[in-house]
Formats: C-alpha cells, structure tokens, sequence
C-alpha cells in the first residue's frame, strides 16, 4: 500500500512539472524597429501661435504662449527619440528657416537646434503662411531616401498663400508611402483642429496627438512617437508552451488542448508571427527511428494548428529525434519530460 501511495505521489509530481512547463511562457525583450528613415521637426513660428493657447494661461504647461508649449513639445520628442539610425532636422516656418539640417540623429544636437528658437517675437504685420511652408519643405523632401516623418508642432492656423491642407495632399500625392505627417496639435480653434485633422489623416501612418497632452502625459509621448517613429518587434525566437507525448507516440493528449487553443489565439491575433514547432523524443530507440518519430510529433501538433484555421505558410515543423534533451535520460521522470513539442515564436509585434 505504501508503494503504491509512494508511486502516485512520484507520478503527480511528473505531471505537475510538465504541466508547469507547459504554461509557463518566459517573458521577451522587445525590440525596437525604425519605420521611416528620417524625420523632420518642423515647427510652426506664425503670429497666432504667440498667443495663448486658448487664450488662458494653463500654469502645469508653464502659462505661456502656444509657441512656448510647442518648443517645450519639440523638447520632450526630442528626449523620447531611440537612438535607431536616422536622419534628422529641425526646421520652422512662417518664416521657413532651417536650425538643423538633416544629419544623422544625434540628441544633443537637435537640442542644440531648438534651442535658439525665439519665442519672443513680434506679432504685427506676421502672417501665417502654412501652406508656402509645406512648399518650402519640398526641397528638404526632394533630397532625402527613404521614410521621412514631418512632425508638425502648429494651431492650424492659416492665412496667407495656398491652402495647407491642399499642399500636404499634394506632398503626400508625390511621395506616396515614403511620406508620414505626425500632428502635435496646438489648435484652439474649430478650423485649426479640422487643418490638423486632415493633415495628420492624409498618411498611412495617421499620427495627431493633442499638445497639452503630449506635455503632461509620458504615455501620450511614447505613444505618439511609437506611431510614427518605430515597431515594436519580438525579433529573437521565444518559447510559447510545450507539450508531452506519451512513451512512442505522436497523439496529441487531450489536457493539452487547451494550451494549443491559446497558441492559436495569439497567432492570429498578431498576423506578422512565424511559428516553429520543434519535436523532441527520450533516448530508448534507434537515432533514425527517434528522428522521424519527433517529426511525427511536430506534425501533429502543425496539423492541429491548420486544423484550427492558421495558414500553414506561417508554420515550420522540424523534429531533432533525443539530440536536445531537456532533461535526464537516465531515469523514466526525465524521460517524460523529454517527449515533447516546443512551440515556439518569431517575430511577434
């Protein structure tokens, strides 16, 4: 009777290892991935903008003029920017003045570049030609390869020469895809806010954030910057789950299931994931005989996966036979947990 409790206690504890390893998903590091080769700061420097935003003061963002939350905005991008290899600018217009031009990025001197940036400046006689702006932002555009983001800092305000709007489609007409617009919008004005939204609407990329906001909340920056600027990416191969087969089998064990529902969930949640399933047998048997049987096992598990609707295009099945033990040969609990598949991600947004 002993021997018998003795034995149960020694199988549950079997179990319940590979039903820990079997959950347990080790946590990844992400990886950071460019998605434009250049951007442009390109600040808006027109009369309206030295009036207050809303025409209050708003003391938590400093009770300044809007060019001085635009410039504190430029700032705070600034120091959020990953080093990933791109180029950068910094550039105003009305008028159109270059204070950085385009380089490789380098934080201390885009620092540098915002810094001389006046913001008291006289208001009579100025006018707000956004759109010439976008004109003169052309040549910048013209000699650069790659993704470019312009990153407008502006209230939408507009009164002289072609229409902003119209210039950013004809911008965007002309680079297609190459061209991103990211809007942190200063507007207090219905008309303002409608310029800002159409701009920001006209790329792919799609990216407006409120300026207020993006001064007060850290997450509002990152989120805004991530937009336009980056992906992020699981770039490195990442143990999802495993599971376990019984002694010279390839059927999938029905307390298992479960784990492969959750696998398939997540692989279509995130469409850009490549899975690999890599079988693995014990050592009792022939080299050959384990080789195709761990095959077998990887099979098994890819045909649940197509079974459950994921493209198998997107599902490579290797087995490695016993040559990748995880864990003691020698006796028959390491032997369980060597009979297994390993489900495995790469490349996970």
């Amino acid at each position: 009777m002993k021997r018998i409790i003795s034995t149960h206690r020694m199988l549950f504890g079997v179990l319940a290892v590979a039903v820990m390893l079997a959950v347990a998903a080790p946590a990844a590091q992400a990886k950071l991935v460019k998605k434009v080769d250049n951007f442009i700061l390109f600040l808006d420097h027109s009369s309206s903008m030295k009036f207050f935003y809303k025409g209050v003061t708003t003391p938590d963002l400093g009770g300044q003029s809007k060019v001085v939350l635009a410039k504190s905005a430029m700032v705070e991008f600034n120091n959020l920017v990953p080093d990933l290899g791109y180029q950068s600018g910094v550039y105003t217009f009305a008028p159109f003045r270059q204070y950085a031009g385009m380089a490789p990025y380098n934080r201390a001197a885009v620092e540098k570049a915002i810094d001389p940036i006046s913001i008291d400046y006289e208001t009579y006689g100025r006018v707000t030609p956004m759109g010439p702006g976008l004109q003169d932002l052309d040549k910048v555009l013209a000699g650069l390869s790659g993704r470019t983001a312009v990153v407008l800092f502006t209230d939408g305000h507009e009164n002289l020469g072609v229409n902003a709007v119209a210039q950013a489609k004809a911008l965007q007409g002309k680079y297609g895809d190459r061209l991103c617009f990211m809007v942190v919008s200063f507007a207090d004005t219905k008309y303002g806010e409608e310029v800002n939204r159409q701009i920001a609407a006209l790329s792919r990329c799609s990216c407006l954030v409120k300026g207020e906001d993006f001064l007060r909340n850290q997450a509002a920056r990152l989120a805004f910057l991530k937009c336009g600027l980056w992906d992020e990416v699981m770039d490195e191969v990442v143990l999802f789950r495993s599971i376990y087969f019984d002694f010279d089998r390839h059927n999938i064990k029905a307390v298992f299931v479960p784990v492969l529902d959750e696998g398939v969930a997540m692989i279509r949640s995130k469409p850009d994931t490549l899975v690999i399933l890599e079988g693995h047998t014990d050592s009792v048997g022939s080299d050959a005989y384990n080789l195709g049987l761990s095959n077998r096992r990887a099979q098994s598990v890819k045909a649940y996966f197509v079974k459950k609707g994921v493209d198998g295009g997107r599902i490579e099945a290797v087995g490695f036979g016993e040559s990748r033990p995880r864990a003691d040969n020698s006796t028959a609990d390491g032997r369980k947990l060597n009979r297994r598949v390993e489900i495995k991600f790469k490349g996970m947004k």
